[in-house]
């Protein structure tokens, strides 16, 4: 190793076409030996077509579902912790009392505006983020969101 420190320009890195790459000359592989197997037990190609584009599909949403999945976690520590700097005492006994789908909506509210609008949801038990979210006067942007 040639520097053991860490910082932003030393830390590895693979780079994304090293798992792309591979991944595509795989697929291709898999979907030619299948073909040409289905053929040869008289499934016609167009099946063989769909089911694989359902299949990469599928897979699509289900990564897309266990990114968006990890990101509500985030956002709910991330907004926890944000409370317990921003509420005073009372308030921040109740934080554990917050959704994961509060929390969510509620990171677009401003520092100023949270402990307040917070109290709100709590008190009149306000689960949709669409409503929320349209209680917000003095909007936070998350321009971070996946």
């Amino acid at each position: 190793v040639k520097n053991s420190t860490q910082n932003a320009d030393s830390h590895a890195k693979i780079p994304t076409m090293t798992f792309l790459v591979p991944f595509f000359m795989i697929a291709i592989g898999l979907a030619s030996y299948s073909l040409q197997l289905f053929s040869d037990f008289g499934v016609k190609q167009e099946l063989v077509a769909v089911i694989f584009t359902l299949g990469v599909a599928m897979a699509t949403v289900g990564a897309r579902r266990q990114a968006v999945g990890v990101q509500d976690r985030v956002i709910r520590l991330e907004e926890r912790l944000r409370m317990h700097q921003l509420f005073d005492d009372d308030m921040a006994g109740q934080i554990s009392g917050f959704t994961t789908s509060q929390l969510i909506a509620l990171r677009f509210a401003s520092d100023e505006e949270l402990p307040g609008l917070a109290r709100k949801v709590l008190t009149e038990n306000i689960t949709d983020q669409k409503v929320i979210k349209q209680l917000i006067r003095n909007w936070r942007a998350d321009h971070q969101r996946v």
